[in-house]
């Protein structure tokens, strides 16, 4: 046994070393500022088609889009394309090294924590090819990426069982930042002392009301991942953009996808101020 964990020690010491290089906190920073930067474009759209008769109901991806539009739009996107691979990489330390609970036995909490990091590690890699495939000019108006998976997903030998299990997990993570928000424990990973009593409160606020919001879009999302499964149908699976489309359907949209889009806003900005003042530990 101790042989094995030697070795396994050994295998994972090149790795870590390299995680615990002095460009990993820049680069995880650059990648806050880019989730800040692709979670305001979602929002500000949102927000136009809410209260204006512009804007657009739109995902990650669409926000990617739209940066590419803009005057300079390559350079601006393969900026955020840097940032989002150094989220990425800054979510592969935390779910192998778990830098923020080290020294900790690992427990339930921590596993899906662990988990979770892996997730949105993921996430934002798939993200940051989206970009690059939109800088090299072959990415743009793609399919619905949420019902593609779903659609092969349902087609495996017990399918609809496994979307209607990603459908609750996604709601339990939705009801996760709900709970989060209302705690405000993500307070804890701020270096507060470098922060001014008046920047302390807006990262709170901000972080309760951009948190909340994204813990309503998870809900919807789950929500109907969990009828794609019921009905067999890949196509009632939505993502972030078919969520907030979904809220401007409902009795009231226009102020039920207002207020989530200014609650995206305030997540962008909470996330601009994790890129400034987050505590980015390092691998031990």
């Amino acid at each position: 046994m101790s042989r094995r964990k030697s070795s396994l020690s050994d295998l994972q010491q090149p790795a870590r070393q390299a995680a615990a290089q002095p460009w990993v906190e820049p680069l995880a920073r650059c990648g806050y500022a880019a989730k800040g930067v692709v979670y305001l474009v979602v929002g500000f759209l949102a927000a136009q088609a809410a209260f204006t008769t512009g804007g657009k109901t739109t995902d990650t991806s669409g926000a990617l889009e739209t940066i590419l539009d803009q005057p300079f739009g390559k350079f601006l996107l393969a900026l955020v394309a840097i940032g989002l691979i150094g989220y990425a990489l800054w979510r592969v330390v935390q779910t192998v090294f778990d830098p923020e609970h080290a020294g900790e036995p690992m427990k339930a909490k921590q596993l899906v924590q662990r988990l979770g990091y892996a997730f949105s590690a993921t996430a934002y890699i798939g993200l940051a090819l989206t970009a690059v495939k939109l800088i090299m000019g072959n990415g743009k108006g793609n399919s619905n990426a949420t019902q593609d998976w779903t659609a092969r997903l349902i087609a495996q030998p017990w399918g609809q069982g496994l979307v209607c299990l990603a459908g609750l997990v996604v709601i339990g993570v939705g009801l996760s930042y709900l709970y989060q928000a209302y705690k405000a424990d993500f307070q804890r990973h701020f270096q507060r002392h470098q922060m001014s009593e008046t920047e302390r409160k807006w990262a709170k606020w901000l972080g309760q009301f951009g948190i909340a919001a994204r813990g309503i879009v998870f809900g919807i999302i789950g929500s109907f991942l969990v009828l794609a499964a019921l009905h067999d149908d890949a196509t009632e699976a939505i993502g972030l953009g078919g969520a907030l489309a979904a809220l401007a359907q409902q009795p009231y949209g226009a102020w039920l996808l207002g207020i989530v889009a200014l609650g995206l806003i305030a997540y962008s900005f909470y996330s601009l101020i994790e890129a400034r003042y987050r505590r980015i530990a390092q691998p031990q």
